[in-house]
């Protein structure tokens, strides 16, 4: 897949950079739904796996012989030794979009930086444990957790859970609770109360960023029509009214990335002020992203912003603002079981809310876990409430090789394709003023580039308002 492509800068034989690769293994998983026409579905076991491969070209070597060689040249080679034994990473992970000719000294001030950031986001940890795919997951003291490093925040202490939005929380489904949804606690191993599970951050992550200021928040410029940006959506979205918050069934794929400067994700927005530099949004979903993650696993993921992605917010817990209160739930790692073509589904339940009693927006995930909340004080215009709520897919074309990407959204199937090929959302709802769940009004659909990627709406008794989504990207009418 195009998404390992990054690989192609290690070497697969060379012992000095195969420390740094990762093995993925297989998870074996299985799901039951109720389709929209109130058929229950029971689906045997399927095995999910994902090969993680890293082939390259070696590193090249170079030996110097000459009889005329200058006194110089020893002391460059004895710096070169030097920097390497200190610098494995760096040097078989060079930032992206820099010459990869070695200079110690750029390469070293490159190290330190990385590493001083390692240090301000990974916090220490009371327990380590590893997940099946690779990721280390981090057990860190409640209060010792990111959000606390932001200014805003020092002092604030951890708020009890909020009262749950009144309303229909199943639209009359048969719900099966599912103990496991992710990889990391495939091991057995949970961390402590008191503590919250952070995947940790390490140096190849960082180092596959554009910059280490980049690292961890979306590309920008992001526009409401997407149109010239690189950002492709196919959504539904409801505006002009107040609202404080969103809920939604969303189903969960590993759809294929073809650049790794490009992600395929599918959420919920909760958005206000305008698309100008005054943007508030709070979004949750999952996110397949090689450049973030290094792999393509579908991911939990959070973002926000207060001002249209510039210099504020980010993913996940790699900058401080997100409080976290749950110690089985952890940001940023890959969902299990996912969804197969034409065999079990699975979907995750969302919902985001603004707490009528201290303002804070909450955020459930599954059946009943609170993970967290982002506080109001954090904000602008969501200070208040949210003018618009979206829901769907949304991917990145870089057009790298001169056309339309090939990174797919949701399944990577048109709409039309339906149930257990195409992707979808389900039991769409917001909360109004009164803390209660609604169903949408007067809902606005958008596919802006409906020939790679489009969407179908539809409302029944089962599944409320749902819709079908996604698309291939490349294809003959996507040039």
């Amino acid at each position: 897949m195009g998404i390992m492509k990054r690989h192609s800068q290690h070497s697969s034989n060379d012992p000095f950079c195969e420390a740094h690769n990762r093995t993925r293994q297989q998870h074996q998983c299985m799901m039951m739904i109720q389709q929209p026409n109130n058929d229950v579905v029971v689906v045997p076991e399927h095995t999910c796996a994902q090969q993680h491969q890293n082939q390259s070209p070696k590193l090249a070597s170079s030996s110097f012989t000459s009889q005329n060689a200058t006194p110089v040249l020893p002391a460059f080679v004895a710096l070169l030794l030097l920097v390497t034994s200190i610098a494995p990473t760096a040097l078989c992970h060079p930032l992206q979009g820099t010459n990869h000719t070695f200079r110690p000294n750029h390469e070293l001030l490159k190290l330190r930086r990385v590493r001083a950031h390692l240090k301000k986001i990974n916090k220490p940890p009371v327990k380590t444990i590893q997940s099946p795919d690779g990721d280390l997951i981090d057990c860190v003291l409640s209060h010792q957790q990111p959000a606390f490093d932001n200014p805003k925040l020092r002092g604030h202490k951890i708020l009890d859970p909020p009262e749950r939005p009144k309303g229909n929380h199943t639209n009359g489904e048969a719900e099966r609770v599912i103990e496991s949804f992710q990889l990391w606690s495939d091991s057995g191993e949970a961390c402590p109360e008191g503590t919250v599970p952070i995947r940790r951050t390490t140096e190849e992550d960082i180092l596959r960023a554009s910059s280490i200021q980049r690292f961890g928040r979306k590309p920008r410029p992001v526009r409401r029509d997407s149109t010239g940006s690189g950002h492709e959506h196919a959504v539904v979205f409801v505006n002009g009214d107040q609202y404080y918050g969103a809920k939604a069934s969303i189903n969960v794929w590993a759809p294929r990335v073809t650049d790794e400067f490009e992600f395929s994700l599918s959420q919920m927005w909760v958005i206000a002020g305008s698309f100008g530099k005054d943007l508030n949004t709070i979004e949750a979903g999952w996110q397949v992203s090689p450049q973030l993650y290094g792999d393509n696993y579908p991911r939990f993921f959070t973002y926000w912003t207060t001002d249209a992605y510039q210099t504020t917010g980010c993913y996940n817990l790699l900058c401080s603002g997100f409080i976290q209160t749950n110690n089985r739930i952890a940001i940023g790692a890959a969902i299990s079981p996912r969804s197969a073509f034409n065999r079990r589904q699975f979907d995750i339940g969302l919902m985001i809310w603004k707490d009528p009693k201290h303002g804070h927006w909450w955020l459930e995930f599954g059946s009943g876990l609170l993970v967290g909340y982002w506080p109001a004080n954090m904000f602008s215009h969501l200070r208040n409430h949210a003018s618009m709520v979206q829901f769907g897919g949304e991917i990145v074309n870089t057009r790298s090789r001169g056309y339309h990407t090939g990174t797919q959204m949701g399944s990577g199937n048109f709409a039309e394709e339906g149930f257990r090929k195409a992707a979808y959302f389900r039991n769409l709802q917001v909360v109004d003023w009164d803390n209660s769940l609604l169903p949408l009004r007067n809902i606005h659909q958008l596919a802006d580039h409906s020939n790679c990627y489009n969407i179908r709406q539809g409302t029944n008794s089962v599944w409320g308002t749902y819709f079908y989504y996604g698309g291939p990207g490349r294809n003959v009418r996507c040039p």
